[in-house]
């Protein structure tokens, strides 16, 4: 019982940086009906911002006297940047051919996966990055289960950011801003709502919440590399299908439902370990073929972003 209870632990961890992912994705494409394949890229770059900023503190000293307060900043730091990085992305890739082919948008968004992850490489290296591991060790132990003060920092941040977000989104006028321009743009500009105001912030909001996801994978497993945003990125894609793409709620559960898959299998399945990263995509697959609309539907309305 002790070794399923630890799996489950470990699901819900991965499950929560895939549900961050996937709600890029998902409210990308509610809004404009994109696949933005670049938003994986974001992810990388939050892990790499996040080492960098570490890095310079650790080097300070204040590592070692303020971690949370440096775990803190870091974060906030690196979700701004990506979220301005996002916007930049959209004003230059996205927003010229609003009124082009869906074809053409994708292309430009694979264009432009290619071009932040080669401008990564060659800013920062083929080589992985070290994570500072002072404020990541230690472990509490509940009978026979090991909860490590990463999992922990995950799950709250995760959780945190996920009621922030769906507070954002059904509390707030951004929030219903958001949601009309999704549900129709015309309508939405006739009553007032800048269009283009609200599509950048659904960038830059999506890229936030990767940027987080990527620091905290960076700190829990110590190191980042330039091209660590291509299988987490279509893992939180098949996240975002599996929950219906466009809900919001959907992608959150998508991304719980396929973390969980994959620590389950590795454990239990005779050699899953070898091929975990293949059980996203079976899910894909089957998702695709037997419920295209995902277990949440991609046109509820209500809570589609």
């Amino acid at each position: 019982m002790d070794f399923f209870i630890q799996q489950f632990i470990n699901g819900i961890t991965l499950g929560g940086v895939y549900a961050l992912i996937a709600l890029g994705y998902t409210m990308v494409y509610g809004i404009i009906q994109l696949i933005n394949f670049a938003h994986g890229e974001f992810f990388a770059a939050g892990g790499y911002m996040g080492v960098i900023i570490l890095s310079w503190l650790a080097g300070q000293g204040f590592m070692q006297t303020h971690p949370w307060l440096c775990l803190g900043l870091s974060l906030a730091l690196t979700m701004g940047y990506c979220a301005l990085l996002a916007m930049a992305v959209e004003k230059v890739a996205y927003k010229p051919l609003r009124h082009s082919s869906r074809l053409a948008v994708l292309l430009s968004a694979l264009g432009m996966s290619i071009f932040l992850q080669n401008g990564l490489m060659l800013t920062q290296g083929v080589y992985d990055k070290a994570y500072p591991t002072e404020l990541v060790s230690g472990a509490v132990m509940l009978g026979g289960v090991r909860v490590s003060v990463m999992q922990i920092i995950i799950l709250g941040v995760t959780a945190s950011l996920l009621f922030g977000l769906n507070a954002l989104v059904f509390k707030t006028r951004i929030g219903k801003a958001m949601r009309a321009t999704a549900q129709d743009k015309v309508m939405a500009s006739l009553a007032g709502i800048n269009s283009n105001r609200v599509i950048s912030m659904t960038f830059a909001i999506g890229a936030g919440l990767a940027a987080a996801a990527g620091i905290m994978v960076g700190l829990y497993y110590g190191s980042v590399r330039y091209d660590m945003g291509f299988v987490p990125g279509i893992k939180a894609f098949a996240a975002a299908v599996l929950g219906g793409i466009g809900n919001i709620t959907g992608a959150m559960i998508g991304g719980f439902i396929i973390g969980m898959v994959e620590i389950m299998a590795a454990a239990y399945v005779p050699h899953g370990g070898e091929y975990k990263d293949v059980f996203a995509f079976i899910i894909l697959i089957a998702v695709l073929y037997f419920m295209p609309t995902g277990i949440m539907g991609e046109n509820v309305d209500d809570t589609r972003v």
